[in-house]
């Protein structure tokens, strides 16, 4: 856990390349901590060649049936372009969430 902190300490935003069930859970935890508010850092999922049309049709389905608010929706960047991506990195304004979880709590 510590080393996961430190990486995401230092790092300015976090882009998934299509990868395995390491690669999501990496995600999806960063993910988590921006939705309770313990970073306000993009994340984004590079889609290349389609690798993760199903993952994204996935968000979109769980905001559908309302278990994923359109603020946390609006919080997964994805693209297929790297440079367009790191674009809306540059521009991206993270929704304000209110929290009630410490760092040392995850």
């Amino acid at each position: 856990m510590k080393e996961k902190r430190k990486m995401s300490d230092l790092a300015d935003g976090f882009i998934a390349l299509p990868g395995g069930p390491g690669t999501l859970e990496e995600f999806f935890e960063i993910f988590t901590w921006a939705q309770l508010g313990l970073h306000q850092k993009p994340c984004g999922i590079l889609n290349v060649n389609g690798y993760y049309d199903l993952l994204v049709s996935f968000f979109d389905h769980m905001n559908e049936q309302q278990f994923l608010q359109d603020k946390y929706r609006s919080m997964a960047l994805v693209g297929t372009d790297p440079g367009d991506l790191l674009d809306r990195f540059n521009t991206y304004a993270p929704p304000s969430v209110k929290t009630y979880i410490t760092e040392d709590q995850t």
